[in-house]
């Protein structure tokens, strides 16, 4: 039978710490409250073949993952969803999740986030304390369920946006599959090229005295520096990359390079679609439910994802707060919101069908950026193609411009 460390308050207003022995979690709650005693926190102890292998320092090597995939914390999202929908307790649904999981992260984790829930805290507060789990907008959903009181719902909705990004992630890497292995067989060309044959033709060049064009000077000069500093170039490189990406991480660095993704001509407006149709399905969902406006702005928002945007929005929120009507105070949204879309959501406030006006929109932006992404991505691909064969085009016209007049330097 497990063993429970506890810590708890007496009647008396004092800290106990103790241990018991019980068949599972809730029976030990259910001891200690005819004890009389109030759960602060209470820990299953480890069991004793692994204290004994940590006491004796046994090596033991583990070599699944310790972290919940995308697929694990769909799957999850999804169940949970359907099970509560069948009106199974919350307590219930999460130990038969625990029971089902396969893999030990996700098993893992499932209890963790069933032990915090008995303890008596909300599933977006235990969900909070692992944000490497569950992203933040994930947090934010599940904590407006749990205050509407629609939480089945949301977290269906979480499961379909999760499946529509693993669609969208899936549409991207198979479109580019062949243009990236069109760039590493560039690359290894271009690398011979350097390497062996690009010396040969400077001998020739060398013999006949004569000046150069620029171009070719430039590839010779890459050349010699592939040549002999090689590896100092590709560490350079790598090191380069890891401080660019040091510096996109800090706060100061993720704002610039979300600003330069929003105004780049391509990506820009998909991501702004794909924030508008997340926020427009979020904030009717909540209204819907009888979210409070103001409330069910604030939890929207966080669903955006780009800071820039989300900050944008704040200023929104803060105007409705002060009274103002939602289509005016979100007109200076413009990359956000076009001027179709905040008429639509005018005529909605005056009707009193707000709701269901933003799930309407929302729908209806994602379809339209479902097309705009198979454009996108059909249109990558041939300049994928345009880029490569520029480049080694580049070098083949560098060493064949000095072969063209090498007839007038003999002369």
């Amino acid at each position: 039978m497990p063993t429970f460390s506890y810590k708890a308050l007496q009647s008396d207003g004092k800290i106990a710490e103790g241990l018991l022995e019980a068949a599972g979690r809730p029976d030990a709650l259910r001891q200690m409250e005819s004890l009389g005693l109030r759960p602060v926190n209470l820990l299953e102890k480890n069991s004793a073949a692994k204290n004994a292998a940590a006491a004796s320092g046994n090596l033991t090597f583990d070599f699944a993952s310790k972290k919940v995939s995308a697929k694990e914390l769909e799957n999850f999202t999804r169940l949970l969803s359907s099970l509560l929908a069948a009106g199974v307790p919350l307590s219930r649904a999460l130990v038969i999740l625990h029971k089902e999981a396969s893999a030990p992260a996700a098993k893992a984790k499932w209890k963790e986030i069933h032990d915090l829930v008995v303890d008596g805290m909300s599933l977006a507060n235990a969900m909070a304390k692992s944000p490497e789990t569950f992203p933040r907008v994930y947090v934010a959903m599940v904590e407006a369920g749990e205050a509407g009181g629609f939480l089945d719902v949301v977290l269906a909705q979480i499961a379909d946006f999760q499946t529509r990004e693993k669609e969208l992630k899936s549409k991207v890497m198979t479109a580019m599959i062949y243009p990236c292995i069109l760039l590493f067989l560039a690359l290894v060309v271009l690398s011979v090229l350097l390497i062996f044959f690009i010396p040969k033709f400077q001998k020739v060049f060398a013999s006949v005295h004569g000046s150069l064009p620029l171009i070719t000077q430039l590839v010779i000069g890459l050349s010699y520096l592939v040549r002999s500093y090689g590896f100092f170039v590709v560490l350079g490189i790598v090191a380069f990359g890891f401080l660019v990406r040091a510096w996109f991480l800090s706060e100061k660095g993720k704002r610039m390079w979300e600003g330069l993704i929003l105004k780049s001509p391509l990506v820009g407006p998909l991501i702004a679609q794909f924030a508008m149709a997340r926020f427009c399905r979020m904030l009717g969902t909540l209204l819907g439910a009888g979210v409070p406006l103001v409330h069910g702005l604030n939890v929207a928002r966080k669903s955006i994802g780009n800071q820039i945007l989300v900050d944008t929005v704040g200023q929104s929120i803060e105007r409705v707060q002060q009274g103002g009507r939602l289509g005016q105070s979100l007109s200076d949204c413009k990359i956000l919101f076009s001027g179709s879309v905040l008429e639509m959501i005018s005529v909605a406030e005056e009707s009193g069908k707000l709701d269901v006006e933003l799930v309407r929109v929302a729908g209806v932006t994602e379809f339209d950026l479902d097309r705009n992404l198979k454009t996108a991505v059909a249109f990558a691909e041939p300049l994928m193609l345009f880029l490569i064969a520029g480049f080694i085009g580049v070098i083949f016209i560098s060493m064949l411009l000095p072969i063209f007049s090498l007839q007038d330097y003999i002369k």
